[in-house]
């Protein structure tokens, strides 16, 4: 496909979404799942980026067929479909948030070696991510993400590869394995599922970065443009997950060592496991890769909160239309309270505030994939740019599988409560 230069200019918002979803759910969960079971889970990570891929892609195909974000075609479904957006949001933004700020301060705390605690770290990140938004500064990290994902990328190969030369296997034959019977070993399941490759919230988040993409460039992508945008930082992620998969079993699983709940520490080791491959003279560089790939996380996070929750708050409550980015600001400072009173209350347990996120996000999930399905299906899309046949197929059953995990972790979870 021949690629004109608008379309270079307008590339992006696959690498925010990109940048939004390499966080908590690779360097945190898939290293934990590769050093607690080594290998065992790479099918679930492979599986868990196939059926979720439709309801991802929904977001750039809705925004280049109408020039709207998914808010728009979750409105046009009816204000139930807003209504529930919402409550869902609501539920889950802010241990979303605080999850991804307390590994980023974890790392803060680490790399500089900081004596102040996580919490009062995350309290400076988050004014210093508000100030940035204030300020407009999000252009400049916006134009940075592609140095970020490409350093971050290339760290995790050479690392990768290092450690495959060089693996830990002195205690494999009493290293653990992955128990179905086993409450822990399934809830870390659901919560790994969660967020691989990320929440299906930030689906829509991507529909409204690729918006503004349009505004800013004054230029709307085809359909071939916005999905290869997309599938480079789809298929990116993917293989970076496993990535990370493969540090954890390579350099730890089978050690008799295992990673802390507690976000600095937890950092530390991260940091151990890449210098141990790759090497001491790597630490600055991985340093400053994980560390901006998790603020940029945090930052990512915050303003698409504040910024979708703004026209949610508008299809909801029309009264609010006038008050304009007042309503931006106003979302701003719920979402930093909400996550700093989290922060503060489980804040020596870091493993706690992932789990929890992420397993809110694996409940919600196929719901949030049904009202993407239905407003990139709905008939005001133009033919030309509505999944074809075997795609439905493809989302359709993808629901279903959603569906049947989520209910049956209900059951398993609050079965015995009825």
């Amino acid at each position: 496909m021949k690629l004109n230069k608008n379309f270079i200019k307008s590339l992006g918002p696959g690498l925010l979404w990109a940048g939004a979803a390499v966080g908590v759910s690779h360097l945190v969960q898939s290293t934990r799942a590769g050093a607690n079971y080594g290998f065992y889970l790479v099918w679930v990570v492979i599986l868990a980026n196939f059926i979720k891929y439709p309801f991802f892609e929904f977001a750039p195909r809705y925004a280049a067929a109408t020039g709207k974000s998914l808010i728009d075609g979750y409105n046009r479904i009816g204000k139930w479909a807003v209504g529930l957006y919402a409550f869902f949001t609501f539920a889950t933004m802010f241990t979303i948030q605080a999850a991804v700020t307390v590994v980023t301060a974890g790392l803060l705390k680490n790399i500089m070696d900081l004596s102040l605690g996580v919490t009062s770290i995350s309290l400076i990140l988050l004014l210093g991510t508000l100030i940035l938004l204030v300020v407009g500064k999000f252009a400049v990290l916006d134009k940075l993400m592609k140095f970020i994902i490409i350093l971050l990328t290339i760290s995790t190969i050479i690392a990768v590869l290092s450690a495959f030369m060089n693996p830990v296997t002195e205690h494999l034959d009493t290293a653990k394995i992955f128990d179905w019977g086993s409450a822990v070993d399934l809830a870390f399941l659901i919560a790994l599922v969660g967020w691989m490759p990320a929440p299906i919230d930030v689906s829509v988040w991507h529909s409204y970065w690729s918006v503004e993409k349009q505004k800013e460039t004054e230029y709307r992508p085809t359909l071939k443009e916005a999905l290869l945008d997309f599938k480079i930082g789809y298929i990116g992620t993917a293989f970076l997950a496993l990535g990370f998969l493969s540090l954890g079993a390579l350099l730890m699983y089978g050690s008799g060592e295992h990673f802390s709940a507690k976000g600095g520490v937890f950092a530390g080791q991260l940091m151990h496991l890449y210098t141990l491959s790759i090497g001491q003279w790597a630490y600055i560089i991985i340093a400053i890769a994980a560390f901006t790939t998790m603020f940029s996380t945090t930052l990512t996070c915050l303003d698409a909160y504040s910024k979708v929750l703004k026209p949610t708050t508008e299809y909801l409550l029309p009264s609010t239309k006038g008050y304009g980015n007042k309503l931006v600001w106003f979302w701003l400072m719920i979402v930093i309270s909400g996550a700093l009173l989290l922060i503060y209350a489980f804040s020596s347990s870091m493993k706690f505030m992932v789990d929890l996120a992420t397993t809110l996000s694996f409940i919600t999930a196929p719901v949030l994939a049904f009202l993407n399905y239905k407003a990139v299906t709905d008939s005001h899309i133009p033919e030309s740019f509505r999944p074809g046949k075997y795609l439905r197929i493809y989302a359709q059953l993808g629901i279903l599988f959603l569906s049947i995990f989520s209910i049956s972790y209900l059951i398993w979870k609050y079965g015995s409560l009825l």
